[in-house]
């Protein structure tokens, strides 16, 4: 049985866009929308854990290849902060930095080169939508567009405040 999650998505800027999320067999892929293919692989003997959908948050563990050139993934281990929750891409290709970092309990942010791009909402099940920047502030690009797509289905979006994580963590040891 094929336990992979297609999520179609009409982008305002880039057109039908198709997420292709495997949570058990841990493949990611984002097609379409005049974008280029970008891949994200779990090693096959990795743990995976269930809280995040492309497997695990360990960088050694995954592989990022945007069409066929592999990029530099930099997932952070999520802990208190929202911006522990960050994923980077070091892209050699385009010589610059994604970030893709939470800045609502729901939503995150796509940088590139500390550039605001747009903010993405992802809960994780594959499906992904986009609110681009307007105007002559947003530059996105198709390969902006696809990196943002793979990172926010590959890790979800949005984190908790630190101050909720920490009483979560603190109500946790209470007896």
């Amino acid at each position: 049985m094929d336990s992979t999650v297609h999520a179609p998505v009409e982008d305002p800027l880039f057109g039908a866009v198709e997420v292709e999320l495997d949570h058990e067999g841990g493949t990611l892929r984002v097609i379409g929308g005049g974008l280029p293919t970008v891949e994200i692989r779990r090693s096959p003997d990795t743990e995976v854990e269930t809280h995040v959908p492309i497997g695990t948050r360990d960088p050694d563990r995954l592989t990022l290849l945007v069409d066929g050139v592999e990029e530099t993934l930099r997932p952070a281990k999520g802990f208190l902060s929202r911006r522990s929750y960050r994923v980077e891409v070091v892209s050699a290709t385009r010589e610059c930095r994604y970030v893709l970092v939470p800045n609502s309990d729901d939503t995150s942010r796509l940088l590139r080169d500390k550039r605001r791009l747009g903010v993405f909402t992802s809960t994780g099940d594959g499906k992904v939508l986009v609110e681009w920047e307007s105007g002559a502030a947003s530059s996105a690009e198709p390969y902006d567009a696809a990196v943002g797509y793979a990172l926010a289905a590959a890790f979800g979006t949005g984190a908790d405040p630190m101050w909720h994580m920490a009483l979560d963590a603190v109500l946790d040891l209470w007896p």
